[in-house]
This record gives structure tokens, sequence and C-alpha cells, in this order.
């Protein structure tokens, strides 16, 4: 491949594919391409994020608007939106090929809660109980802090943003970064698993 799965206009012919996944505890059947992340499966990464997550739910965060970050071809989303049909998630990508992708597995799914955007058409005043991520770690340091200081003031009151990182490239120097950026968060691993860590990075709830 001679580009970046992060290029806002992957060359190369569109030629959608079927693989079967599975999210929300059931096999699907979707839609992939070249030109986005992780065509050929459900990556290791994403994999160990979703299995963080399900441990995790039941909670505040999981009641939404809930952001995925660099949806790729929508699998964050797509269980995000399974598991908790009455939450609002929104998709967002800056490759128009992954927002294609992803719009058609909503569809496929019969999914209505799900917006797939790209970053800058997400309201301003909108703010998130959770967001989750695997984020791009190849853009380079300072493309992914400029993607985290977009999103992460965007947590609600009581949210939190869960990322998973894979430990060789990197995840306990960003798990550092923002604690250090980000003061008024909490942070901390919550999960490790085959070489990734899950960050969480939580906002206090307001008092009442």
């Amino acid at each position: 491949m001679n580009q970046h799965y992060f290029s806002e206009s992957p060359a190369g012919d569109y030629a959608p594919r079927e693989i079967e996944v599975e999210l929300a505890g059931a096999p699907r059947r979707l839609l992939t391409a070249g030109g986005v992340f992780s065509p050929e499966h459900l990556d290791q990464g994403t994999r160990v994020l979703l299995r963080a997550l399900e441990a995790l739910e039941g909670s505040i965060e999981d009641r939404g608007p809930i952001l995925d970050i660099g949806c790729g071809w929508g699998p964050i989303a797509l269980d995000a939106a399974l598991r908790h049909p009455e939450a609002e998630v929104w998709a967002i990508d800056v490759n128009a090929r992954a927002r294609e992708l992803t719009a058609a597995n909503v569809e496929r799914l019969g999914l209505a809660n799900v917006r797939v955007a790209s970053p800058d058409a997400v309201p301003a005043e909108l703010r998130f109980t959770s967001i989750r991520s695997n984020p791009p770690i190849r853009v380079g340091k300072a493309v992914l802090h400029g993607i985290l200081r977009q999103w992460l003031p965007r947590l609600a009151a009581g949210g939190s943003a869960r990322l998973v990182v894979a430990k060789h490239l990197g995840a306990d120097s960003l798990q550092r970064w923002i604690t250090a950026e980000f003061p008024k968060l909490t942070v901390a691993r919550v999960a490790r698993d085959k070489g990734f860590h899950v960050i969480e990075a939580r906002r206090p709830a307001d008092p009442d």
C-alpha cells in the first residue's frame, strides 16, 4: 500500500468486500476495502479495546453521546450502537472511504443511532459521555497529540475516554503525556492484553 489509511482520499479502486466479525456478542457480515485501517479483519488492538469496554459496561458513559475517533470501517462505533441502542453514537474519520464503509455497515445492521461524519462536522457544543478509539499512532506524536487536544476536552462531566495503544508503539509515554497535558482528568491503565494497553482518561462528575 503506497499511502497511509489516514489519507483523506485514498488512492486505488474502491472495491468493497465482505468479512465476518463478532461485534456485541454475535457474528456480523460487514464491508471493508483497501485504503482503510485493517481491511482484512478485526485487528487485535480493537479486539482488546472492545473486551475492555464490555467488562466496564453499565456506567454513565454508556448512555451517550458516544464518540469513536478514527472509525475506519466502523467496528468500535457499530459495537457501541448495537450494545446501547438508546445512545447516540458518532463515528468520525478524516478518510472519506472509511466514512462510506461505516455508513454502509450502519445500513446493513439497521442501526438508527449512528451519525457518521468528518471531524469538522461534529457540532461544537456536543459533549460526550464516552470517547473510545484505536487512535492512529502512526500519524506521529504531533498529529496524535493534536487529535487528543481537540477531543478530550469534549468529555462530559463523569465521562471517560478509553484508548487502546500497543506497548511497543508508546502506550506508556502516551499515558504520561495525557496525564501531564490534562491535569483535570484522572488517567489510568484499565486493561492490558496481548501487548496492548487500554488507557482511560476520566473527567470528574459535577458536584451535587
